[in-house]
Protein backbone atom coordinates (compact mmCIF):
# COMPACT_ATOMS: atom_id res chain seq x y z
CA UNK A 1 0.00 0.00 0.00
CA UNK A 2 2.79 2.43 0.93
CA UNK A 3 4.61 1.62 -2.31
CA UNK A 4 1.44 2.29 -4.32
CA UNK A 5 0.93 5.67 -2.65
CA UNK A 6 4.59 6.54 -3.18
CA UNK A 7 4.29 5.56 -6.83
CA UNK A 8 1.17 7.68 -7.25
CA UNK A 9 2.81 10.65 -5.55
CA UNK A 10 5.82 10.31 -7.82
CA UNK A 11 3.56 10.31 -10.90
CA UNK A 12 1.78 13.39 -9.60
CA UNK A 13 5.01 15.31 -8.94
CA UNK A 14 6.34 14.26 -12.35
CA UNK A 15 3.18 15.57 -14.04
CA UNK A 16 3.42 18.85 -12.14
CA UNK A 17 7.06 19.33 -13.12
CA UNK A 18 6.31 18.61 -16.79
CA UNK A 19 3.41 21.09 -16.68
CA UNK A 20 5.68 23.68 -15.03
CA UNK A 21 8.32 23.19 -17.74
CA UNK A 22 5.73 23.54 -20.54
CA UNK A 23 4.10 26.65 -19.08
CA UNK A 24 7.53 28.09 -18.27
CA UNK A 25 8.58 27.64 -21.91
CA UNK A 26 5.52 29.61 -23.03
CA UNK A 27 6.33 32.28 -20.47
CA UNK A 28 9.89 32.46 -21.79
CA UNK A 29 8.62 33.12 -25.31
CA UNK A 30 6.39 35.88 -23.90
CA UNK A 31 9.37 37.29 -21.91
CA UNK A 32 7.60 36.73 -18.61
CA UNK A 33 9.36 35.96 -15.30
CA UNK A 34 8.97 32.54 -13.73
CA UNK A 35 6.62 33.79 -11.04
CA UNK A 36 3.88 34.46 -13.63
CA UNK A 37 4.36 30.99 -15.11
CA UNK A 38 4.32 29.41 -11.65
CA UNK A 39 1.05 31.12 -10.70
CA UNK A 40 -0.44 29.91 -13.98
CA UNK A 41 0.79 26.36 -13.23
CA UNK A 42 -0.86 26.50 -9.80
CA UNK A 43 -4.20 27.56 -11.27
CA UNK A 44 -4.01 24.95 -14.04
CA UNK A 45 -3.03 22.16 -11.62
CA UNK A 46 -5.82 23.04 -9.18
CA UNK A 47 -9.27 21.46 -8.91
CA UNK A 48 -10.86 24.13 -11.10
CA UNK A 49 -8.79 23.07 -14.13
CA UNK A 50 -6.70 19.88 -14.59
CA UNK A 51 -7.00 18.74 -10.95
CA UNK A 52 -3.49 17.26 -10.89
CA UNK A 53 -2.43 18.50 -7.44
CA UNK A 54 -4.14 16.15 -4.99
CA UNK A 55 -1.42 15.29 -2.45
CA UNK A 56 -2.13 18.32 -0.30
CA UNK A 57 0.03 17.37 2.70
CA UNK A 58 3.17 16.71 0.67
CA UNK A 59 2.74 19.77 -1.54
CA UNK A 60 2.08 21.96 1.50
CA UNK A 61 5.28 20.68 3.13
CA UNK A 62 7.37 21.60 0.06
CA UNK A 63 5.54 24.94 -0.14
CA UNK A 64 6.38 25.77 3.49
CA UNK A 65 10.03 24.89 2.91
CA UNK A 66 9.98 27.11 -0.19
CA UNK A 67 8.61 30.03 1.83
CA UNK A 68 11.32 29.54 4.43
CA UNK A 69 14.05 29.55 1.76
CA UNK A 70 12.55 32.58 -0.02
CA UNK A 71 12.36 34.65 3.15
CA UNK A 72 15.82 33.44 4.14
CA UNK A 73 17.11 34.95 0.87
CA UNK A 74 15.14 38.15 1.52
CA UNK A 75 16.80 38.41 4.93
CA UNK A 76 20.18 37.61 3.37
CA UNK A 77 19.99 40.92 1.49
CA UNK A 78 19.38 42.92 4.66
CA UNK A 79 22.99 43.62 5.47
CA UNK A 80 22.83 45.88 8.55
CA UNK A 81 25.89 47.79 7.35
CA UNK A 82 24.12 48.45 4.03
CA UNK A 83 20.94 49.55 5.80
CA UNK A 84 22.92 52.14 7.77
CA UNK A 85 24.34 53.60 4.56
CA UNK A 86 20.97 54.02 2.82
CA UNK A 87 20.83 57.37 1.13
CA UNK A 88 17.97 59.74 1.92
CA UNK A 89 16.49 59.27 -1.54
CA UNK A 90 16.10 55.51 -1.06
CA UNK A 91 14.74 55.91 2.45
CA UNK A 92 12.34 58.79 1.79
CA UNK A 93 11.13 57.49 -1.55
CA UNK A 94 10.74 53.94 -0.23
CA UNK A 95 8.79 55.03 2.83
CA UNK A 96 6.79 57.52 0.76
CA UNK A 97 5.79 54.84 -1.71
CA UNK A 98 4.80 52.45 1.09
CA UNK A 99 2.71 55.12 2.85
CA UNK A 100 1.07 56.29 -0.40
CA UNK A 101 0.19 52.78 -1.56
CA UNK A 102 -1.15 51.77 1.86
CA UNK A 103 -3.31 54.88 2.29
CA UNK A 104 -4.80 55.08 -1.19
CA UNK A 105 -4.99 51.30 -1.55
CA UNK A 106 -7.04 51.21 1.65
CA UNK A 107 -9.39 53.92 0.34
CA UNK A 108 -9.78 52.12 -3.00
CA UNK A 109 -10.55 48.89 -1.15
CA UNK A 110 -13.31 50.61 0.82
CA UNK A 111 -14.68 52.15 -2.39
CA UNK A 112 -14.78 48.67 -3.97
CA UNK A 113 -16.97 47.47 -1.11
CA UNK A 114 -14.45 45.55 1.01
CA UNK A 115 -14.56 45.75 4.78
CA UNK A 116 -11.92 47.80 6.59
CA UNK A 117 -9.72 44.85 7.65
CA UNK A 118 -9.68 43.29 4.17
CA UNK A 119 -8.97 46.70 2.62
CA UNK A 120 -6.03 47.20 5.00
CA UNK A 121 -4.52 43.78 4.27
CA UNK A 122 -4.89 44.22 0.50
CA UNK A 123 -3.39 47.72 0.68
CA UNK A 124 -0.35 46.51 2.63
CA UNK A 125 0.12 43.59 0.20
CA UNK A 126 0.20 46.06 -2.70
CA UNK A 127 3.17 47.93 -1.21
CA UNK A 128 5.70 45.11 -1.75
CA UNK A 129 7.58 44.95 -5.06
CA UNK A 130 9.30 41.84 -6.37
CA UNK A 131 13.01 41.89 -5.61
CA UNK A 132 13.59 38.82 -7.77
CA UNK A 133 12.01 40.35 -10.87
CA UNK A 134 13.50 43.84 -10.51
CA UNK A 135 17.05 42.62 -9.92
CA UNK A 136 16.77 40.13 -12.79
CA UNK A 137 15.45 42.70 -15.27
CA UNK A 138 17.93 45.41 -14.27
CA UNK A 139 20.79 42.92 -14.37
CA UNK A 140 19.77 41.75 -17.85
CA UNK A 141 19.82 45.38 -19.01
CA UNK A 142 23.12 46.04 -17.17
CA UNK A 143 21.42 48.88 -15.26
CA UNK A 144 21.85 47.48 -11.77
CA UNK A 145 24.79 49.87 -11.16
CA UNK A 146 23.13 52.88 -12.77
CA UNK A 147 21.80 55.66 -10.57
CA UNK A 148 18.17 54.63 -10.94
CA UNK A 149 19.17 50.98 -10.42
CA UNK A 150 20.92 51.76 -7.14
CA UNK A 151 17.96 53.84 -5.95
CA UNK A 152 15.63 50.96 -6.86
CA UNK A 153 17.73 48.58 -4.76
CA UNK A 154 17.36 51.10 -1.94
CA UNK A 155 13.56 50.91 -2.34
CA UNK A 156 13.74 47.14 -2.08
CA UNK A 157 15.71 47.27 1.16
CA UNK A 158 13.16 49.68 2.66
CA UNK A 159 10.33 47.42 1.51
CA UNK A 160 12.06 44.39 2.98
CA UNK A 161 12.25 46.18 6.32
CA UNK A 162 8.52 46.88 6.05
CA UNK A 163 7.98 43.17 5.30
CA UNK A 164 9.75 42.27 8.53
CA UNK A 165 7.64 44.71 10.56
CA UNK A 166 4.40 43.62 8.87
CA UNK A 167 5.07 39.97 9.58
CA UNK A 168 5.95 40.69 13.21
CA UNK A 169 2.66 42.56 13.63
CA UNK A 170 0.73 39.85 11.78
CA UNK A 171 2.23 37.10 13.93
CA UNK A 172 1.41 39.03 17.11
CA UNK A 173 -2.16 39.63 15.94
CA UNK A 174 -2.48 35.95 15.14
CA UNK A 175 -1.44 34.96 18.65
CA UNK A 176 -3.78 37.54 20.15
CA UNK A 177 -6.71 36.35 18.06
CA UNK A 178 -6.07 32.71 18.94
CA UNK A 179 -6.07 33.23 22.70
CA UNK A 180 -8.45 34.63 25.28
CA UNK A 181 -5.78 36.61 27.09
CA UNK A 182 -4.56 38.47 24.05
CA UNK A 183 -2.32 41.00 25.75
CA UNK A 184 -0.38 38.44 27.78
CA UNK A 185 0.16 36.18 24.78
CA UNK A 186 1.23 39.02 22.53
CA UNK A 187 3.67 40.20 25.20
CA UNK A 188 5.03 36.66 25.47
CA UNK A 189 5.53 36.48 21.71
CA UNK A 190 7.45 39.76 21.74
CA UNK A 191 9.54 38.49 24.66
CA UNK A 192 10.40 35.31 22.72
CA UNK A 193 11.11 37.45 19.68
CA UNK A 194 13.44 39.64 21.71
CA UNK A 195 15.32 36.61 22.98
CA UNK A 196 15.64 35.24 19.46
CA UNK A 197 16.88 38.62 18.19
CA UNK A 198 19.46 38.68 20.98
CA UNK A 199 20.59 35.17 20.07
CA UNK A 200 20.84 36.14 16.39
CA UNK A 201 22.81 39.30 17.29
CA UNK A 202 25.29 37.26 19.33
CA UNK A 203 25.54 34.75 16.48
CA UNK A 204 26.28 37.57 14.00
CA UNK A 205 28.84 39.18 16.33
CA UNK A 206 30.87 36.15 17.33
CA UNK A 207 30.04 33.08 15.25
CA UNK A 208 28.62 33.80 11.78
CA UNK A 209 31.70 34.91 9.82
CA UNK A 210 34.23 32.36 11.16
CA UNK A 211 31.69 29.54 10.88
CA UNK A 212 30.66 30.37 7.32
CA UNK A 213 34.30 30.89 6.32
CA UNK A 214 35.18 27.42 7.54
CA UNK A 215 32.13 25.85 5.85
CA UNK A 216 32.92 27.63 2.59
CA UNK A 217 35.86 25.28 2.08
CA UNK A 218 33.22 22.70 1.10
CA UNK A 219 30.59 24.55 -0.99
CA UNK A 220 28.09 21.67 -0.81
CA UNK A 221 28.28 21.74 2.98
CA UNK A 222 27.75 25.52 2.95
CA UNK A 223 24.52 25.07 0.98
CA UNK A 224 23.34 22.30 3.32
CA UNK A 225 24.11 24.47 6.33
CA UNK A 226 22.20 27.44 4.86
CA UNK A 227 19.10 25.34 4.16
CA UNK A 228 19.28 23.70 7.58
CA UNK A 229 19.81 27.05 9.30
CA UNK A 230 16.82 28.58 7.51
CA UNK A 231 14.60 25.58 8.32
CA UNK A 232 15.73 25.46 11.96
CA UNK A 233 15.05 29.13 12.69
CA UNK A 234 11.76 28.90 10.78
CA UNK A 235 10.81 25.96 13.02
CA UNK A 236 11.87 27.89 16.13
CA UNK A 237 9.82 30.86 14.99
CA UNK A 238 6.76 28.69 14.53
CA UNK A 239 7.25 26.96 17.88
CA UNK A 240 7.68 30.24 19.76
CA UNK A 241 4.55 31.67 18.18
CA UNK A 242 5.73 34.38 15.78
CA UNK A 243 5.71 32.29 12.64
CA UNK A 244 8.11 30.35 10.47
CA UNK A 245 8.12 33.23 7.98
CA UNK A 246 9.76 35.58 10.45
CA UNK A 247 12.11 32.81 11.58
CA UNK A 248 13.28 32.33 8.00
CA UNK A 249 13.85 36.08 7.64
CA UNK A 250 15.96 36.17 10.82
CA UNK A 251 18.03 33.25 9.54
CA UNK A 252 18.89 35.27 6.46
CA UNK A 253 19.63 38.43 8.42
CA UNK A 254 22.01 36.48 10.65
CA UNK A 255 24.21 35.65 7.64
CA UNK A 256 23.72 38.90 5.69
CA UNK A 257 26.84 40.55 7.10
CA UNK A 258 29.15 37.67 6.17
CA UNK A 259 31.36 37.96 3.07
CA UNK A 260 29.80 34.77 1.66
CA UNK A 261 26.19 35.92 1.46
CA UNK A 262 26.29 36.41 -2.33
CA UNK A 263 27.69 32.91 -2.84
CA UNK A 264 24.97 31.44 -0.61
CA UNK A 265 22.24 33.41 -2.39
CA UNK A 266 23.50 32.35 -5.83
CA UNK A 267 23.57 28.67 -4.88
CA UNK A 268 20.13 28.70 -3.23
CA UNK A 269 18.32 30.66 -5.97
CA UNK A 270 17.53 27.54 -8.12
CA UNK A 271 16.30 25.66 -5.04
CA UNK A 272 14.12 28.65 -4.12
CA UNK A 273 12.57 28.67 -7.58
CA UNK A 274 11.96 24.91 -7.46
CA UNK A 275 10.31 24.98 -4.04
CA UNK A 276 8.29 28.12 -4.77
CA UNK A 277 6.66 26.18 -7.60
CA UNK A 278 4.91 24.09 -4.95
CA UNK A 279 3.83 27.19 -3.05
CA UNK A 280 2.07 28.44 -6.17
CA UNK A 281 0.65 24.98 -6.85
CA UNK A 282 -0.77 24.93 -3.32
CA UNK A 283 -2.06 28.46 -3.87
CA UNK A 284 -3.68 27.57 -7.19
CA UNK A 285 -5.24 24.44 -5.72
CA UNK A 286 -7.01 26.60 -3.13
CA UNK A 287 -8.42 29.06 -5.68
CA UNK A 288 -11.76 28.75 -7.42
CA UNK A 289 -11.72 30.01 -11.01
CA UNK A 290 -15.33 31.12 -10.60
CA UNK A 291 -14.33 33.27 -7.64
CA UNK A 292 -11.36 34.64 -9.56
CA UNK A 293 -13.65 35.59 -12.44
CA UNK A 294 -15.88 37.59 -10.10
CA UNK A 295 -12.84 39.53 -8.88
CA UNK A 296 -11.58 40.62 -12.31
CA UNK A 297 -13.12 44.11 -12.05
CA UNK A 298 -11.59 45.00 -8.66
CA UNK A 299 -8.29 43.38 -9.73
CA UNK A 300 -8.09 45.62 -12.81
CA UNK A 301 -8.78 48.73 -10.70
CA UNK A 302 -6.08 47.82 -8.17
CA UNK A 303 -3.66 46.82 -10.92
CA UNK A 304 -4.01 50.20 -12.64
CA UNK A 305 -3.40 51.83 -9.26
CA UNK A 306 -0.15 49.85 -8.80
CA UNK A 307 1.03 50.26 -12.40
CA UNK A 308 0.40 54.02 -12.50
CA UNK A 309 0.21 55.27 -8.91
CA UNK A 310 3.42 53.73 -7.58
CA UNK A 311 5.67 55.10 -10.34
CA UNK A 312 4.03 58.52 -10.06
CA UNK A 313 4.68 58.87 -6.32
CA UNK A 314 8.32 57.82 -6.82
CA UNK A 315 8.64 60.30 -9.68
CA UNK A 316 7.12 63.08 -7.57
CA UNK A 317 9.33 62.45 -4.51
CA UNK A 318 12.52 62.16 -6.54
CA UNK A 319 11.64 65.29 -8.50
CA UNK A 320 11.13 67.19 -5.24
CA UNK A 321 14.55 65.99 -4.10
CA UNK A 322 16.24 67.39 -7.20
CA UNK A 323 16.50 64.41 -9.55
CA UNK A 324 15.82 64.59 -13.25
CA UNK A 325 12.48 63.32 -14.46
CA UNK A 326 14.24 60.62 -16.49
CA UNK A 327 15.95 59.16 -13.42
CA UNK A 328 12.71 59.34 -11.40
CA UNK A 329 10.72 57.71 -14.19
CA UNK A 330 13.15 54.81 -14.68
CA UNK A 331 13.36 54.22 -10.93
CA UNK A 332 9.58 54.50 -10.52
CA UNK A 333 8.88 51.78 -13.05
CA UNK A 334 10.60 49.26 -10.79
CA UNK A 335 7.80 49.49 -8.19
CA UNK A 336 4.98 49.01 -10.71
CA UNK A 337 4.21 45.45 -9.59
CA UNK A 338 3.53 43.45 -6.47
CA UNK A 339 5.69 40.69 -5.07
CA UNK A 340 5.55 36.98 -4.36
CA UNK A 341 5.90 38.08 -0.72
CA UNK A 342 2.53 39.85 -1.12
CA UNK A 343 0.92 36.46 -1.77
CA UNK A 344 2.68 34.92 1.23
CA UNK A 345 1.49 37.83 3.37
CA UNK A 346 -2.11 37.34 2.24
CA UNK A 347 -1.85 33.56 2.71
CA UNK A 348 -0.81 34.20 6.33
CA UNK A 349 -3.82 36.49 6.78
CA UNK A 350 -6.14 33.81 5.38
CA UNK A 351 -4.60 31.14 7.63
CA UNK A 352 -5.18 33.38 10.66
CA UNK A 353 -8.80 33.91 9.66
CA UNK A 354 -8.42 37.66 9.26
CA UNK A 355 -9.56 37.74 5.62
CA UNK A 356 -11.48 35.40 3.32
CA UNK A 357 -9.86 33.30 0.60
CA UNK A 358 -11.42 35.65 -1.97
CA UNK A 359 -8.98 38.37 -0.89
CA UNK A 360 -6.04 36.05 -1.61
CA UNK A 361 -7.49 35.31 -5.03
CA UNK A 362 -7.88 39.02 -5.70
CA UNK A 363 -4.25 39.78 -4.80
CA UNK A 364 -3.14 36.81 -6.92
CA UNK A 365 -4.93 38.30 -9.93
CA UNK A 366 -3.36 41.68 -9.24
CA UNK A 367 0.01 39.95 -9.09
CA UNK A 368 -0.51 38.27 -12.46
CA UNK A 369 -1.57 41.52 -14.13
CA UNK A 370 1.04 43.84 -12.61
CA UNK A 371 4.01 41.49 -12.90
CA UNK A 372 3.19 40.68 -16.53
CA UNK A 373 2.67 44.33 -17.48
CA UNK A 374 5.58 45.81 -15.50
CA UNK A 375 8.01 43.30 -17.03
CA UNK A 376 7.40 44.87 -20.43
CA UNK A 377 7.42 48.36 -18.91
CA UNK A 378 10.88 47.85 -17.40
CA UNK A 379 12.23 46.02 -20.45
CA UNK A 380 11.20 48.87 -22.76
CA UNK A 381 11.63 51.65 -20.20
CA UNK A 382 13.68 53.93 -22.46
CA UNK A 383 11.22 53.76 -25.33
CA UNK A 384 8.35 54.32 -22.89
CA UNK A 385 10.10 57.38 -21.47
CA UNK A 386 10.60 58.81 -24.96
CA UNK A 387 6.85 58.60 -25.59
CA UNK A 388 5.79 60.00 -22.21
CA UNK A 389 8.54 62.59 -21.74
CA UNK A 390 6.38 65.57 -22.87
CA UNK A 391 3.90 64.78 -20.06
CA UNK A 392 6.52 64.53 -17.28
CA UNK A 393 7.52 68.19 -17.07
CA UNK A 394 5.61 68.86 -13.78
CA UNK A 395 7.73 66.20 -12.05
CA UNK A 396 11.03 68.05 -12.56
CA UNK A 397 12.14 71.18 -10.77
CA UNK A 398 13.29 74.15 -12.81
CA UNK A 399 16.74 73.66 -11.30
CA UNK A 400 16.65 69.91 -11.64
CA UNK A 401 19.50 67.45 -11.25
CA UNK A 402 20.95 68.99 -8.09
CA UNK A 403 21.49 65.45 -6.86
CA UNK A 404 22.85 64.20 -10.15
CA UNK A 405 25.30 67.04 -10.72
CA UNK A 406 27.80 65.66 -8.22
CA UNK A 407 29.70 64.61 -11.32
CA UNK A 408 30.31 67.84 -13.23
CA UNK A 409 33.07 68.57 -15.70
CA UNK A 410 35.92 70.55 -14.15
CA UNK A 411 36.44 72.75 -17.21
CA UNK A 412 35.42 73.30 -20.82
CA UNK A 413 37.40 72.98 -24.01
CA UNK A 414 37.48 69.21 -24.50
CA UNK A 415 38.94 67.44 -27.49
CA UNK A 416 36.91 64.26 -27.00
CA UNK A 417 33.65 63.31 -25.26
CA UNK A 418 33.51 59.58 -24.56
CA UNK A 419 30.33 57.74 -23.51
CA UNK A 420 30.78 54.59 -21.46
CA UNK A 421 33.52 54.19 -18.85
CA UNK A 422 33.68 50.42 -18.73
CA UNK A 423 36.88 48.50 -19.41
CA UNK A 424 36.95 49.34 -23.10
CA UNK A 425 35.99 52.99 -22.64
CA UNK A 426 38.43 53.50 -19.76
CA UNK A 427 41.25 52.03 -21.85
CA UNK A 428 40.46 54.46 -24.68
CA UNK A 429 40.45 57.37 -22.21
CA UNK A 430 43.92 56.40 -20.91
CA UNK A 431 45.35 56.19 -24.42
CA UNK A 432 43.85 59.55 -25.39
CA UNK A 433 45.22 61.16 -22.22
CA UNK A 434 48.66 59.78 -23.03
CA UNK A 435 48.31 61.35 -26.48
CA UNK A 436 47.76 64.75 -24.84
CA UNK A 437 44.03 65.09 -25.54
CA UNK A 438 41.51 66.46 -23.06
CA UNK A 439 38.70 63.92 -22.58
CA UNK A 440 35.32 64.19 -20.85
CA UNK A 441 33.98 60.80 -19.74
CA UNK A 442 30.21 60.19 -19.53
CA UNK A 443 28.49 57.32 -17.73
CA UNK A 444 25.33 56.67 -15.69
CA UNK A 445 27.05 54.39 -13.18
CA UNK A 446 28.20 56.22 -10.02
CA UNK A 447 30.73 53.44 -9.40
CA UNK A 448 32.28 53.84 -12.87
CA UNK A 449 32.41 57.61 -12.46
CA UNK A 450 34.01 57.36 -9.04
CA UNK A 451 36.68 54.98 -10.35
CA UNK A 452 37.39 57.25 -13.34
CA UNK A 453 37.69 60.33 -11.13
CA UNK A 454 40.10 58.51 -8.78
CA UNK A 455 42.24 57.84 -11.86
CA UNK A 456 42.27 61.58 -12.53
CA UNK A 457 39.68 61.70 -15.31
CA UNK A 458 37.11 64.44 -15.86
CA UNK A 459 33.64 62.92 -15.79
CA UNK A 460 29.97 63.79 -15.86
CA UNK A 461 26.89 61.74 -14.95
CA UNK A 462 24.51 61.15 -17.83
CA UNK A 463 22.80 58.75 -20.21
CA UNK A 464 23.91 58.63 -23.83
CA UNK A 465 20.31 57.90 -24.92
CA UNK A 466 18.86 60.98 -23.18
CA UNK A 467 18.51 63.85 -25.72
CA UNK A 468 17.85 66.37 -22.95
CA UNK A 469 21.16 65.50 -21.32
CA UNK A 470 23.02 65.69 -24.64
CA UNK A 471 21.66 69.20 -25.17
CA UNK A 472 23.55 70.39 -22.07
CA UNK A 473 26.90 68.78 -22.85
CA UNK A 474 29.88 71.13 -23.47
CA UNK A 475 30.30 70.14 -27.13
CA UNK A 476 31.79 73.40 -28.44
CA UNK A 477 35.18 72.68 -29.97
CA UNK A 478 34.93 68.91 -29.39
CA UNK A 479 36.61 67.04 -32.24
CA UNK A 480 35.34 63.52 -31.50
CA UNK A 481 32.31 62.02 -29.74
CA UNK A 482 32.95 58.34 -29.03
CA UNK A 483 30.42 55.77 -27.82
CA UNK A 484 32.07 52.83 -26.05
CA UNK A 485 28.84 51.69 -24.36
CA UNK A 486 28.14 47.97 -24.90
CA UNK A 487 24.74 47.50 -26.48
CA UNK A 488 23.33 45.59 -23.50
CA UNK A 489 23.96 48.54 -21.15
CA UNK A 490 21.60 50.92 -22.92
CA UNK A 491 18.37 49.00 -22.56
CA UNK A 492 17.96 49.28 -26.33
CA UNK A 493 19.36 47.24 -29.18
CA UNK A 494 22.87 48.22 -30.20
CA UNK A 495 21.51 49.57 -33.49
CA UNK A 496 18.77 51.74 -31.96
CA UNK A 497 20.97 53.14 -29.15
CA UNK A 498 23.80 54.16 -31.42
CA UNK A 499 21.51 55.50 -34.10
CA UNK A 500 19.76 57.52 -31.40
CA UNK A 501 23.08 58.98 -30.18
CA UNK A 502 24.17 59.86 -33.72
CA UNK A 503 20.78 61.43 -34.50
CA UNK A 504 20.65 63.53 -31.33
CA UNK A 505 24.25 64.72 -31.67
CA UNK A 506 23.52 65.86 -35.20
CA UNK A 507 20.36 67.56 -33.92
CA UNK A 508 22.54 69.54 -31.50
CA UNK A 509 24.55 70.67 -34.55
CA UNK A 510 27.60 68.83 -33.27
CA UNK A 511 30.40 69.79 -35.66
CA UNK A 512 32.90 67.07 -34.74
CA UNK A 513 33.17 63.48 -35.85
CA UNK A 514 31.34 60.53 -34.29
CA UNK A 515 32.83 57.11 -33.52
CA UNK A 516 30.78 54.20 -32.18
CA UNK A 517 31.70 50.70 -31.06
CA UNK A 518 29.99 47.64 -32.56
CA UNK A 519 30.43 43.89 -32.27
CA UNK A 520 29.60 42.74 -35.80
CA UNK A 521 30.22 43.83 -39.38
CA UNK A 522 26.46 43.87 -39.99
CA UNK A 523 25.88 46.35 -37.15
CA UNK A 524 28.86 48.39 -38.35
CA UNK A 525 27.32 48.71 -41.82
CA UNK A 526 24.02 49.95 -40.35
CA UNK A 527 25.83 52.50 -38.19
CA UNK A 528 27.90 53.83 -41.06
CA UNK A 529 24.69 54.27 -43.04
CA UNK A 530 23.24 56.19 -40.06
CA UNK A 531 26.04 58.73 -40.16
CA UNK A 532 28.86 57.36 -38.01
CA UNK A 533 32.22 58.67 -39.17
CA UNK A 534 34.10 55.73 -37.62
CA UNK A 535 32.94 52.34 -36.36
CA UNK A 536 35.19 50.64 -33.81
CA UNK A 537 35.18 46.86 -33.80
CA UNK A 538 37.04 46.08 -30.53
CA UNK A 539 37.65 42.38 -31.10
CA UNK A 540 38.64 42.74 -34.75
CA UNK A 541 40.80 45.80 -34.05
CA UNK A 542 42.57 44.10 -31.13
CA UNK A 543 43.16 40.98 -33.22
CA UNK A 544 44.55 43.05 -36.07
CA UNK A 545 46.93 44.89 -33.72
CA UNK A 546 48.06 41.62 -32.11
CA UNK A 547 48.67 40.06 -35.52
CA UNK A 548 50.64 43.15 -36.61
CA UNK A 549 52.81 42.99 -33.50
CA UNK A 550 53.63 39.34 -34.13
CA UNK A 551 54.10 39.68 -37.89
CA UNK A 552 56.40 42.69 -37.56
CA UNK A 553 58.25 41.14 -34.61
CA UNK A 554 57.47 44.21 -32.47
CA UNK A 555 56.34 42.17 -29.46
CA UNK A 556 58.35 42.61 -26.24
CA UNK A 557 60.82 39.81 -25.66
CA UNK A 558 59.32 37.36 -23.21
CA UNK A 559 61.37 36.20 -20.24
CA UNK A 560 61.74 32.50 -19.73
CA UNK A 561 59.86 31.56 -16.56
CA UNK A 562 62.75 29.26 -15.66
CA UNK A 563 65.16 32.18 -16.05
CA UNK A 564 63.77 35.00 -13.86
CA UNK A 565 67.00 36.99 -14.08
CA UNK A 566 66.60 37.34 -17.84
CA UNK A 567 69.89 35.65 -18.79
CA UNK A 568 68.16 34.16 -21.79
CA UNK A 569 64.97 35.10 -23.61
CA UNK A 570 62.43 33.34 -25.73
CA UNK A 571 62.26 34.21 -29.40
CA UNK A 572 64.98 35.18 -31.85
Amino acid sequence: MTEAIGGYLFYEIAALLVLAAAVGAVGLVLRQPLIVSFIAVGILAGPSALDIARSDAQIDLLAELGIAVLLFLVGLKLDLNLVRTLGPVALLTGLGQVAFTTLFGFLIGLALGFDALTSLYVAVALTFSSTIIIVKLLSDKREIDSLHGRIALGFLIVQDLVVVLAMIVLSALGVGAAAGTAFADVALVFAYGGLMLLAVALFVRFIASPLVERLSRAPELLVSFAIGWAAMLAAFGHYLGFGKELGGLLAGVSLASTPFREAIAARLAPLRDFLLLFFFIALGASLDLGTLGAGVGPAIVLSVFVLVGNPLIVLAIMGAMGYRKRTGFLAGLTVAQISEVSLIFMAMAVALGHVAADALGLVTLVGLITIAASTYMITYSHQLYDRLEPLLGPFERRRAAAREDEWRPRHDGYDVVLFGLGRYGSAIVRELHDAGLKVLGVDFSPAALRHARIQGGDVIFGDATDPEFLAHLPLDGVRWAISAVPEHETGLTHDDARRSLIHHLREQRFGGRIAVAAHSEEAAAHLRASGADLVLLPFRDAAAEAAALVAEDRAPRLLDLADPDGQKALGP
